[in-house]
């Protein structure tokens, strides 16, 4: 049985996230597995490196999936890129050794937040930015940002109540730079929780509108939900690399 890996992107604006859902098809996850099934004749079932929220976009997701079709990844390749929507794109498909998994093998994956900072118009970038035009203090905030570096209890940047596994996250680089009236927001981990990247923003942003010092940032770790910031939009979130 052949192991293929497949490099994704997507535009995540209608879909409900990357995980396949009961009651619909209408998941990044199902219309791959769909497709993929008609061009192999089989039935496929399709891992990801990890899930993206509804209405979140991808660069550089990555998913494998076992398969007893020979058909070539050439082929494979040009069926997929003919038969999906136009809002998901193949970047490659791949043989791989059996024993690879997207997920679990996967040691670090880079998001990047995307915040329109200012009043002007975004017509053409809005479906990829959230929006808040007040001022922000980005030496505060980068003076933040430093605290989250290395590893720490996230429990407070978790929106999954009854998470039962370990909240504890390894944070490898956390940027944050402003383009004109763009501030991105781009971090590295080994890996992340439910709404992590969104809610640490959110926090960032408290900071950088004086809601919240600097200082504070490490009485987060291990706090309860409530302790940290607002869940910022998913429009703004893409997942940008997974490293293997």
């Amino acid at each position: 049985m052949r192991n293929l890996r497949l490099d994704i992107c997507y535009e995540g604006t209608r879909y409900k996230g990357w995980q396949r859902l009961a009651g619909t098809d209408n998941t990044v996850q199902q219309k791959l597995e769909t497709v993929l099934s008609r061009i192999l004749g089989e039935t496929v079932e399709i891992s990801g490196s990890g899930r993206t929220d509804a209405g979140t976009h991808a660069l550089g997701q990555v998913a494998n999936c076992h398969c007893n079709s020979q058909m070539p990844t050439e082929q494979i390749l040009s069926e997929l890129r003919r038969y999906l929507p136009e809002d998901i794109g193949i970047y490659s498909v791949r043989n791989v050794s059996p024993r690879f998994h997207a997920r679990l093998n996967a040691k670090t994956k880079t998001y990047c937040y995307r915040l329109w900072n200012s009043d002007a118009p975004c017509v053409f970038e809005r479906k990829f930015v959230s929006i808040d035009p007040r001022p922000l203090d980005m030496a505060q905030m980068e003076k933040a940002a430093a605290h989250f570096l290395g590893e720490h209890d996230f429990s407070a940047f978790c929106a999954n109540k009854k998470m039962k596994k370990s909240t504890v996250r390894f944070i490898h680089s956390l940027r944050i730079e402003r383009i004109n009236n763009e501030v991105r927001f781009t971090v590295t981990g080994n890996g992340f929780l439910h709404n992590m990247v969104r809610i640490l923003v959110g926090t960032l942003l408290e900071v950088g509108r004086g809601e919240r010092s600097a200082e504070s940032i490490p009485d987060l770790f291990g706090a309860e939900r409530a302790r940290a910031g607002a869940l910022m939009d998913a429009c703004g979130l893409c997942l940008m690399e997974v490293t293997y």
